[in-house]
């Protein structure tokens, strides 16, 4: 997709067929003057009609567009009573009647997971747009006067003229909160457009202007109605999200993972409508990370047809370049591999879309993270209490067990920031500390190039006016849905590893509505006293298994740095990557530092999350360089 001199016809096959993976089922054009258009589609709703890109009556608006709308149907019906006339049954033509109708203000109407592109011939001027939180992605960047644009940045490297350089920044960025911060992406000269934004480019230039964000109160919210009718308004709308994300021409799965919310999810699908429940899960040849127990159950209590992939470390070496390779940037843990492994076992089973668990914790208050916060804040108050962190072994029950080192050490981890209850990114302080361990592992041109960024400057500079004004849990899921959630989550760990085998997730809980109720609630609907979920939880009483429904929360992990070692040596490929002649000709980290880590690794001494993470994200950006500076095919298991 180009915008600027004439584009080629070739040029637009070349991108496009950079995204096969994304649409196998066909692709189309249109070349309008300086403009050009090209999509590859997985077809899901008018399997027959809905090629694109599509056009209005007049073909002189264009769109073409990634993901679902999702209340496609009741829009159609009322674009037709004010006179718009359709030629297709796709969910995607309404995109234009829409525009037609309420010009830029067509996103507000729009329920769905999104990236678009939107060219109007009359008043020469193009449109892109994300979806309100991040789960489609969007990229662009300006080569020889041209505006590419594309839904991965491999689509952009297609045009040899396009730099290819990873952005210091953003490898900073990834290594303090997984992710780069918006705007950017792990390429130099190469950005992605912002969750819940638009990028409108006309003949006076260009603005982005955003549409949508989470916005939380910064006075308590009164209990006006009872905690019931809370639960019951909270399961409606739920009901609703799920039947919504039902529609398509093709059938629909979900997983199963065995924690709450995708349990959840396949609950409201079984009791609410009539939808067969082909459910599908992930389990682990560890069983420090295996869920199967807790699958067995919620598939034997819906009577789901049910089937499971395994996951061994093996298969996470194996397949961990194509995970790199498809999520376009470097990743601090290996858990998106298990996923790709999952989503490839879901297309093998005949299946293009599934419904997912994700979200829910980002919206309702469901991880440690907001728990340890709460504690936190309650110690800082008497910062020198040796009582108030005690608090913490009700979260972590070993804790109490453990030798008094032990002790000290976790609470020297959540001590980090103590000082700082009140700043909005108190709650992610341990977090980001322990992950920028990384920056230990930089070489001595790259701390360089990084020496003026500063972590909290950086975040400081993405958050709206007056957030330091909301209630605290308000903060801390603000942050963690703009970093972790909509730059990691939503993208190595979903887009890109269900897309990578032409799968499409979509995730109910993560349905604006539902977020704009979320985050209306008190807190103590959300986090009462240290019950996660709570109101999510009430409202699924008598639903499903209590064990389930009670169960705490499990964050979803897969085996690390273990994953590439054989009887302590690396895989052919990690030796290679991770030895000395490599990692001085990529010139991002010191040679040394690494070879330590390397060695800890393989003789099994690796502590804690630092040194995992720290060979993961090195590992990853190595192949990273690799397979898109170099364009060398490093791939154990295909792309």
């Amino acid at each position: 997709m180009t915008a600027g001199d004439a584009p080629r016809h070739a040029e637009l096959q070349r991108m496009v067929a950079r995204l096969h993976h994304r649409g196998p089922d066909g692709t189309g054009f249109h070349i309008d003057g300086d403009i050009g258009l090209a999509h590859a589609r997985l077809s899901i709703i008018d399997l027959a009609g809905g090629s694109q890109p599509i056009h209005n009556e007049n073909k002189d608006v264009w769109v073409t567009f990634n993901g679902e709308i999702f209340n496609y149907v009741e829009l159609t019906q009322q674009l037709v009573g004010r006179g718009h006339h359709f030629y297709t049954q796709s969910d995607t033509e309404v995109i234009v009647h829409l525009y037609e109708e309420y010009g830029d203000d067509f996103t507000e109407h729009l329920n769905g997971q999104f990236a678009l592109a939107l060219w109007d011939a009359k008043r020469q001027r193009l449109l892109l747009a994300r979806d309100r939180v991040g789960i489609r992605p969007l990229f662009y960047t300006e080569s020889g006067g041209r505006l590419l644009f594309a839904s991965e940045i491999k689509a952009l490297f297609a045009i040899p003229e396009v730099p290819r350089r990873l952005d210091t920044t953003a490898l900073a960025e990834i290594a303090t909160f997984w992710a780069p911060l918006a705007s950017r992406s792990a390429f130099a000269g190469i950005s992605s457009l912002p969750p819940g934004h638009c990028l409108i480019i006309e003949r006076g230039g260009r603005h982005l202007k955003p549409y949508w964000d989470w916005v939380f109160p910064d006075s308590l919210p009164a209990l006006r109605r009872s905690e019931e009718d809370y639960a019951e308004e909270l399961k409606s709308l739920l009901i609703d999200a799920v039947r919504l994300q039902l529609r398509a021409d093709v059938p629909v799965g979900a997983y199963l993972s065995g924690g709450l919310d995708s349990s959840i999810i396949a609950t409201i699908i079984r009791r609410y409508s009539d939808t067969p429940l082909r459910t599908f899960s992930l389990t682990f040849e560890d069983s420090e990370f295996d869920e199967s127990a807790q699958q067995q159950q919620m598939s034997a209590a819906l009577e789901t047809n049910h089937t499971s992939v395994r996951c061994g470390r093996a298969d996470i070496a194996a397949l961990f370049p194509a995970t790199v390779y498809h999520a376009e940037t470097p990743i601090v843990r290996t858990a998106p591999t298990p996923l790709m492994l999952l989503s490839r076992h879901v297309r093998e089973n005949g299946f293009k879309v599934v419904l997912t668990g994700e979200g829910a914790d980002e919206v309702f208050g469901g991880y440690d993270l907001f728990k340890e916060a709460k504690i936190r804040r309650f110690w800082a108050r008497q910062p020198a209490s040796a009582m108030r962190p005690r608090i913490l072994e009700r979260l972590y029950p070993y804790l109490k067990h453990s030798p008094s080192s032990g002790r000290a050490f976790t609470e020297n981890f959540f001590r980090e920031g103590i000082d700082q209850a009140s700043q909005p990114w108190f709650a992610h302080l341990p977090r980001w500390t322990t992950t920028a361990r990384m920056f230990q592992f930089f070489s001595s041109d790259l701390r360089a190039a990084v020496a003026g960024w500063e972590g909290i400057a950086a975040i400081r500079a993405t958050l709206p006016a007056g957030l330091e004004n909301w209630l605290p849990l308000g903060r801390d899921q603000y942050i963690e849905a703009h970093t972790l959630m909509s730059g990691y989550l939503l993208s190595s760990q979903g887009d890109r590893v269900a897309m990578a085998n032409s799968v499409e997730g979509r995730v109910p809980f993560l349905d604006h509505r539902l977020i704009e109720f979320a985050n209306r609630l008190p807190p103590q609907l959300k986090l009462h006293g240290l019950t996660e979920k709570y109101l999510l939880k009430k409202c699924m009483q008598g639903e499903m298994p209590e064990a389930i429904r009670r169960r705490t929360k499990q964050p979803y992990r897969a085996p690390d740095s273990q994953s590439f070692f054989n009887d302590g040596k690396p895989v052919s490929y990690v030796s290679e990557l991770m030895g000395a002649t490599a990692i001085s000709a990529a010139g991002y980290f010191d040679p040394a530092a690494v070879g330590t880590l390397v060695r800890k690794c393989a003789a099994g001494r690796v502590i804690g999350f630092a040194d995992n993470m720290a060979f993961v994200t090195i590992l990853s950006t190595m192949l990273l360089h690799h397979q898109f500076i170099l364009g060398e095919n490093i791939d154990s298991a295909g792309t």
